[in-house]
């Protein structure tokens, strides 16, 4: 592993500069590893970052909002910014590059081209995030055609996000290997994210509430019991915690078809508002 000090993070927004900064490494015959991020970074972003160390390579850790993701009513103006606070979090976690292009590289005028996946796409978030996962696949692509990296880790959190861009990444050919990392914890469960900054206090006690109605449907399914009932339960349970539930649903783990009994390996997925906060998280079965 190439040795660097805990605060030495360099930042781009060049192209041009990546690409040597890249290549350079390259002909010293390193690997490199990219962690995607939209920036306000917590101690999931920053696990990434250390399980990308382990793997013997120089990291490179992306921070770009990307607005084609975002629909029209979501928070994308809102969407917590931070970039002093994200570069000093990257240079004591040892990242040796952040990649902060503006909206105008990502983007150029003229820009016409999008990356459809399929029927992945269709269920679940999909259903209520129209043209989401178009936009989340074409910017990951770009990244990694920026970056050219040997590896690219994603959370395992965005679990239709990450299979979608596994998907991508297979059909083009694009010979990067996608790491799914376990999904960090709060203390009580609830899954970090960005967004729980958004959660007033009373909303912040009832969000754990989301992984344990997941954990409980998943050991019964487990069980080979039929998951509809359980199902049910589940959004009766979190409508009582003061959940508004998007969906909830037990789903084969590679195709994310929905699930009426479980025989192979399966995921437990629900995306819920508290308040004006979207959360999602899932489980294994």
């Amino acid at each position: 592993m190439p040795s660097r000090s805990t605060a030495d993070t360099r930042a781009i927004s060049d192209p041009a500069a990546l690409r040597e900064t890249v290549a350079a490494w390259r002909a010293k015959g390193e690997r490199v590893v990219l962690v995607p991020t939209m920036g306000a970074l917590h101690r999931g972003h920053l696990a990434l970052v250390a399980h990308a160390r382990t793997l013997g390579a120089r990291v490179v850790a992306s921070i770009f909002v990307n607005p084609t993701q975002f629909g029209p009513t979501e928070d994308f103006a809102r969407y917590p910014r931070d970039a002093a606070s994200d570069l000093a979090l990257l240079g004591e976690a040892g990242t040796d590059l952040a990649w902060m292009p503006e909206a105008g590289t990502m983007y150029p005028p003229g820009f016409a081209t999008q990356i459809t996946v399929g029927s992945l796409t269709e269920g679940l978030c999909g259903a209520f995030r129209p043209g989401h996962f178009s936009g989340v696949a074409t910017v990951v692509t770009k990244l990694l055609n920026q970056v050219r990296p040997d590896a690219a880790l994603f959370g395992e959190k965005d679990f239709q996000q990450l299979q979608v861009i596994r998907r991508a990444v297979a059909d083009l050919d694009m010979g990067v290997a996608i790491h799914g990392m376990p999904t960090v914890r709060e203390a009580d469960g609830l899954a970090l994210s960005s967004r729980n900054r958004y959660l007033a206090p009373a909303e912040r006690a009832a969000a754990p509430t989301l992984h344990a109605v997941l954990s409980r449907i998943a050991a019964e399914a487990r069980d080979d019991a039929e998951t509809p009932p359980a199902i049910a339960k589940g959004i009766a349970a979190l409508e009582a915690a003061g959940f508004s539930v998007q969906y909830l649903a037990v789903c084969d783990a590679q195709t994310l078809a929905p699930l009426a009994r479980v025989d192979g390996p399966a995921r437990v997925l629900a995306a819920a508002y508290l308040g004006k906060t979207r959360l999602i998280d899932n489980v294994p079965v």
